[in-house]
């Protein structure tokens, strides 16, 4: 049932100073059909782990380790193997639906043009496909949107159109890339709805990577939340946002914030992420941890397994009780 299997990725960027680990052996399954949240800061890896995936590395960077695919090792794939795969069985949502979308080409063209490079279709084929997937995304009047450009939609259309763009191909695995941050909360709310539905019935695998811990709440059925480009905890959604283990996954729901706080300071994590290639040694997250020992400022961070689901990385595991946190 294991559609991804990545063992041990670490991600490789030049930069001012020289090479970089943005991704250091992070290892992770998804299922077939399953939705898998990946959360953390910004700079924390999530997007380059997507972007190794995809193939879709900047310039110079690189990826070690295993991604295997459907039965397929994506390391080590040449620019000419990733466009076999890339479009027709993996596919991307990015991050911004102003910019992910040509603002000069129909939502025809846009639409059709992958579809018939990967499955050989007709001119009319491809373009009753387009109207299905519209359709499928919930756009009103799908023959007139098909004319109009990228500018006469709303962003939360041009999200849909977006999706309708990904699913095209109907890949095995779907990666979300902050699939609704600049979208209002209604509109949020039909996305995750979308995605959902779509996971259910296209027996879907999708990777949703975002900041927001309430959209993960909503949609996922496994977390990993990644630090500093590393795993910190991972686990069933419901259970890492419930009572969780590592003193960095506490803080980001710590600092969620509470609507019937009224008049409180909002909590912060002190300190800030540490830049790409100045991680700190041992536990990256020990210059703002509150329970950080002597042991935490050097050498690998303990791997705890709990109850055969969950798994942290932390020395101290401040947090170890037979209930949990749950605070």
């Amino acid at each position: 049932m294991t559609l991804l299997s990545v063992r041990d990725l670490t991600v490789t960027l030049m930069t001012g100073s020289g090479p970089a680990d943005a991704v250091r052996n992070l290892s992770f399954d998804i299922e077939r059909g399953q939705i898998l949240g990946i959360a953390g800061e910004s700079g924390s890896g999530k997007t380059m782990t997507a972007l190794s995936i995809m193939g879709l590395l900047p310039y110079k960077g690189k990826a070690s380790g295993s991604i295997n695919f459907d039965g397929e090792e994506l390391v080590g794939f040449k620019p000419k193997d990733f466009r076999r795969v890339r479009g027709k069985d993996v596919a991307m949502i990015f991050q911004d639906p102003m910019t992910s979308l040509h603002p000069m080409l129909t939502i025809e063209t846009q639409l059709t043009e992958h579809l018939r490079h990967h499955r050989k279709v007709s001119r009319a084929e491809a373009r009753a496909r387009a109207l299905e997937l519209l359709d499928t995304v919930k756009i009103p009047d799908p023959e007139t949107a098909l004319k109009a450009h990228p500018s006469q939609f709303s962003g939360g259309m041009r999200q849909r159109i977006a999706i309708a763009m990904a699913l095209a191909c109907q890949p095995k695995l779907l990666i979300a890339d902050e699939p609704t941050t600049a979208l209002d909360v209604t509109v949020q709310a039909g996305i995750l709805k979308l995605l959902d539905e779509l996971r259910k019935s296209q027996n879907l695998s999708v990777i949703v990577i975002t900041h927001d811990l309430g959209v993960l709440s909503a949609l996922t059925d496994r977390l990993m939340i990644m630090y500093a480009g590393a795993e910190v905890e991972s686990g069933p959604t419901s259970q890492v946002l419930t009572r969780p283990r590592h003193p960095y996954t506490q803080g980001l729901i710590d600092a969620l914030p509470d609507s019937e706080a009224h008049g409180k300071r909002l909590i912060a994590i002190e300190g800030m992420p540490p830049e790409l290639g100045k991680f700190p040694s041992g536990c990256a997250f020990h210059t703002r941890c509150s329970f950080a020992r002597n042991e935490c400022k050097s050498g690998t961070p303990n791997k705890v397994d709990i109850d055969g689901t969950r798994r942290i990385f932390c020395t101290v595991d401040p947090f170890d009780t037979p209930a949990g946190v749950n605070r």
